[in-house]
């Protein structure tokens, strides 16, 4: 079973993109090179850097994260950059567990 995680992109524009993935590294060739699986989001953005990413495991589980991270203001996800925490810190800091 393939292991999903979760991952942060900063764009030209200094904005946040939040996505998860199980390869992150094709996700963003993906991202980057403008084809119909990349985000339309993403395509006018490049040159995209990855600035996090974290293993969650289950597909659930990250998907979860992934809706809370996108919810959280700007400066709380600058501070997840910055502390690139751990993936049990990091669904502390989000309210979920791994079983959840």
């Amino acid at each position: 079973m393939a292991e999903w995680s979760l991952y942060l992109v900063r764009t030209c524009r200094g904005a946040l993109y939040t996505g998860i993935a199980t390869d992150v590294a094709r996700r963003l060739g993906e991202h980057a090179g403008g084809g119909p699986r990349g985000s339309r989001y993403l395509r006018a953005q490049a040159p995209l850097l990855l600035v996090y990413q974290v293993r969650l495991g289950s597909r659930a589980l990250a998907s979860r994260a992934e809706h809370r991270v996108k919810r959280l203001p700007k400066r709380t996800k600058e501070r997840l950059v910055a502390d690139a925490p751990a993936a049990a810190r990091l669904l502390e800091l989000l309210g979920l567990t791994p079983a959840s």
